[in-house]
């Protein structure tokens, strides 16, 4: 009968580049990507290991992720966390499971997150990704790591459904439809001057720090809905908007409402009334290069040094449907590479994990690095309307990739200029 194997801080070293090993981090995502949980030394993760958390294996299809992340039963398995417990039933879940060699690491807050020259990666803006737990002691009064303002807003982010945040919420958030930043005519941003009143009329400044977040629920009407029937990708939407407006500090919930329900927080339905401020405090926009329009979208085809890049599904890709009601035409724009988002024009699975965290960068790297989406290219995504294009800029941004940006008016406005190309069918 196979064992579980317990190994030491030099077997895992040797092993770092063997591509039959596969180290996994059973910690949370925020762990992760960088935050000190357990007041390590350092923050992050083995160099090359792959994001699996304990919590996940309680997930009927846990297997499925499993496979799905190329952990496979002929790979070497080398588990780590904070807990040698949860290390114990994790190898066990896989032993179960057909994998033969397995083994556990219960050293990793004292050998290899305390040792400077051990090798160790983290996201680059990991800061910005911030956990449920992180905001519950900023609204407690608590001084939360990696924050040293003395102004913050918690916003709860929804498309023309306030009822999502009536029925629930974050205590203390207030709500913001995205229509307060975007236009529903054309659905990019609204112009600076529409901006600052908006952001001025929620309370908030460019020294505020801005915690979004929204509910993974359609409204009423999905197919009014643009990009995605979950309310917390117009949370990653109205957060674009604000970095592009100014806002110096912006952080999102990562996982959405649904992090705050796993994490048991108290939830509220009180209507917290919005308190306005007099000056937003910088010129609109204080970071255009984030958004690009159509001229410059044409540009960028054109160039050598930058790719537009097309976050949607398949079917949308290759002309056969629209993917939105209110988009008569079909098609792609000529050049563009695809992004592939997931199934259709309401989701976004391939950015995120099963319970909505943003997914591990590097996987998406890596996939993106097999169709040419490389960081040293000035990188322009877009999608239907710019939603499923701002969660995808998020990915690149959050990997501090330099230029990248979101083409906001989309194949909406695109495709609405008849003298627009476009393209359908499989790409030559």
């Amino acid at each position: 009968m196979n064992e579980i194997k317990e190994i030491l801080t030099q077997q895992v070293l040797e092993l770092l580049n063997d591509n039959n090993t596969k180290i996994i981090d059973i910690r949370s995502t925020d762990a992760y990507n960088g935050w000190k949980c357990e007041n390590e030394k350092r923050g992050g993760h083995i160099k090359n290991a792959k994001s699996l958390p304990a919590k996940w294996a309680n997930y009927m299809d846990w297997i499925e992720i499993v496979r799905s992340k190329q952990i496979l039963p002929e790979n070497n398995l080398i588990i780590y966390s904070y807990s040698k417990e949860d290390n114990q039933k994790v190898a066990n879940l896989f032993l179960k499971s057909a994998y033969k060699n397995v083994s556990v690491y219960n050293n990793f807050i004292p050998d290899w997150s305390a040792n400077e020259n051990l090798p160790m990666e983290k996201l680059a803006r990991y800061r910005n990704l911030v956990s449920a737990k992180w905001v519950n002691q900023l609204i407690s009064g608590e001084k939360p790591a990696e924050y040293d303002n003395d102004k913050y807003i918690v916003v709860h982010s929804h498309y023309r459904n306030r009822n999502a945040y009536l029925t629930g919420h974050i205590p203390g958030a207030i709500d913001m439809d995205t229509l307060a930043l975007e236009a529903p005519e054309t659905w990019n941003r609204r112009s600076p001057e529409e901006l600052k009143a908006a952001l001025e009329q929620h309370g908030i400044t460019a020294d505020t720090t801005v915690i979004l977040y929204g509910k993974f629920m359609a409204p009423d009407n999905a197919d009014d809905f643009p990009g995605s029937a979950a309310g917390h990708i117009g949370a990653i939407r109205n957060a674009m908007i604000m970095i592009y407006a100014g806002v110096k500090d912006v952080r999102i919930l990562n996982g959405g409402f649904q992090s705050w329900k796993d994490a048991g927080f108290e939830i509220t339905t009180d209507d917290v009334e919005k308190i306005p401020v007099k000056d937003f405090g910088v010129q609109i926009p204080a970071n255009p290069q984030i958004i690009v329009d159509v001229p410059q979208a044409k540009e960028m085809i054109k160039a050598k040094d930058a790719d537009i890049v097309c976050v949607r599904s398949w079917p949308e890709y290759i002309g056969e449907v629209s993917g939105y009601n209110y988009i008569e035409k079909k098609g792609r724009i000529p050049g563009a590479i695809f992004g592939n988002c997931g199934t259709d024009a309401y989701h976004m699975e391939n950015y995120r994990n099963l319970d909505h965290t943003v997914r591990e960068a590097q996987e998406v790297a890596e996939i993106w690095n097999e169709v040419n989406i490389t960081p040293d290219k000035h990188l322009a995504f877009y999608c239907g309307t710019g939603w499923r294009g701002s969660e995808a800029w998020l990915n690149a941004w959050l990997m501090a990739w330099p230029r990248v940006s979101v083409f906001d008016g989309g194949w909406f406005e695109w495709s609405n200029d008849p003298a627009n190309p476009f393209e359908t069918g499989l790409p030559k």
